[in-house]
């Protein structure tokens, strides 16, 4: 194997190829849930519905990747890495191309449904492109392999919010920005029908590079990995709520309009975002996950807290070190968990991938917290606990490597 190269298999294969076609995918699912940001707002105006009820936007998505999971997981012990990554390419554009005939039909619940199917896509995608990041290189190289490509997740992240921005806010139809990525979406779709990517087996069918990562009695009954679920979970409810409610928090509490608030979402927290899981990859060769991933949730925590107690433009501030902080936290924890498996590591995924539900869970009760107290602020509670949550995990997990 060559050595200080992420790219190289215990083997000496280069993966360098197959890895960069497979990032390209983080970008597209980067994009379909940057644009969920103003979506909320947005329909929460068009139909005058309740926060409540917008909340529906994040659920419909999120709930399919509870449901998907498994099937997801299924699709690729059975059929490979690359036959899941077309059916989820295949799905997210049929979702997304719904939204066409949603606009004819006008209803808020067709878009719920539409981006269910979305959501089901985005599950095949992630059960897929996360694992098969970790097992191309190098096993103790996983970490620092998978916040790379996630870099490019939050890319769009970036641009999902500023094109939905500009148009959703500048009075255009909801269904133009999904028809356009419906169409992106199948042509990468017919890309990747074509384009050969090689098998990689799970780490138990290769002993040698097996024994490079942490072992885990029990297979998937140990409590690493069950911890690993667990914070996997608040993570995603964490950053899910402080995504959906950005908009929101900022026109209350800061008197800026939604466009504006949507660029700064875009360019100022999910940049920091970009910047921090950049920065995060090349920190990992050089400071322990696990204690990377400790510091920045503690950092996280504290901004949280300023966020629901504090006013004016200093929660700005506040906003900007979470959006830094959590940069990595969902790439390391995966691959924490990931590599207390086992060696089942599509099993492993498809678990994993599951808990992107609390991406569902924590916008209503966010949404419900601020529509009975009437104050956004005091729903940011959910959040800073789930990063306490995190914090802990962290502490926990150095202290058993």
């Amino acid at each position: 194997m060559k050595k200080n190269s992420p790219f190289y298999s215990y083997q000496g294969r280069n993966y360098l190829l197959p890895l960069l076609l497979i990032t390209s995918l983080f970008f597209l699912w980067g994009f379909a849930h940057g644009i969920l940001e103003v979506l909320n707002p947005h329909v929460q105006d068009a139909f005058q519905i309740t926060k409540t009820k917008a909340a529906l936007v994040q659920t419909a998505v999120y709930g399919g990747y509870f449901l998907m999971a498994l099937p997801a997981g299924w699709i690729i012990r059975r059929y490979g890495y690359r036959r899941g990554v077309v059916t989820g390419l295949s799905l997210y554009a049929l979702g997304a191309l719904l939204f066409i005939p949603g606009a004819f039909v006008n209803s808020f619940y067709f878009f719920v449904f539409s981006l269910f199917v979305i959501g089901c896509g985005l599950t095949c995608l992630e059960t897929s492109a996360n694992p098969y990041v970790t097992v191309l290189g190098d096993p103790s190289r996983a970490e620092s392999r998978i916040n790379f490509s996630q870099s490019f997740n939050g890319l769009g992240w970036i641009v999902g919010p500023l094109v939905g921005g500009q148009l959703l806010f500048s009075g255009a139809s909801i269904a133009l920005p999904y028809a356009i990525v419906g169409v992106v979406v199948l042509l990468v779709a017919l890309v990747f029908v074509r384009v050969p990517l090689p098998e990689v087996a799970d780490a138990s069918e290769h002993p040698a590079e097996s024994s490079l990562r942490p072992s885990a009695g029990g297979g998937l009954l140990n409590l690493p990995f069950v911890l690993g679920v667990v914070a996997l979970f608040l993570y995603v409810a964490a950053q899910t709520g402080v995504n959906v409610f950005f908009i929101n928090y900022m026109t209350e509490m800061a008197d800026i309009s939604k466009k504006t608030a949507a660029n700064w979402l875009a360019f100022g927290g999910m940049g920091l975002f970009v910047a921090g899981r950049l920065s995060g990859s090349w920190m990992m060769n050089r400071i322990s996950p696990c204690r990377l991933l400790g510091g920045y949730a503690l950092l996280a925590s504290l901004a949280t807290g300023v966020i629901v107690w504090a006013t004016g433009w200093v929660t700005m501030a506040a906003f900007f070190v979470v959006y830094l902080t959590e940069s990595i936290m969902f790439p390391t924890i995966f691959s924490l968990a990931l590599g207390r498996s086992g060696g089942q590591t599509k099993r492993a995924s498809a678990i994993l991938i599951m808990t992107i539900v609390g991406g569902a869970v924590a916008p209503l009760l966010m949404g419900h917290i601020a529509d009975v107290t009437g104050s956004m602020a005091s729903a940011f509670v959910i959040p800073l606990l789930c990063y306490l949550g995190i914090m802990l995990y962290s502490a926990f997990t150095e202290a058993v490597r």
